[in-house]
């Protein structure tokens, strides 16, 4: 079974986020992917939700190239593993 990790990668936007905060953030991205309404995504258990926030995020951010670069960017602070053939291609300058 696939991790259900969101994709997240923290930007350097300044300070943006104004005096509130909305808390219903995810259900509405989740909504919007669905088409659920808030009383069903109540329904939902904790891993069905986590589901299909991650791939509400995924879908919504491959549509546009800054959105590819931010999933690639997220993809890049969550190896845990060295990608040995870019470091081979570096050091063989090719």
């Amino acid at each position: 079974m696939p991790k259900l990790k969101v994709p997240y990668y923290p930007e350097d936007d300044g300070d943006n986020e104004g005096h509130y905060k909305v808390n219903t953030v995810e259900e509405k991205i989740v909504s919007e992917y669905t088409g659920y309404d808030f009383d069903r995504l109540g329904q939902l258990n904790i891993f069905e939700f986590w589901l299909l926030l991650r791939d509400a995020i995924i879908y919504n951010n491959s549509q546009t190239k800054a959105g590819r670069e931010y999933l690639e960017n997220c993809w890049s602070i969550d190896k845990t593993e060295p990608d040995r053939e870019s470091i081979r291609r570096k050091m063989s300058g090719k």
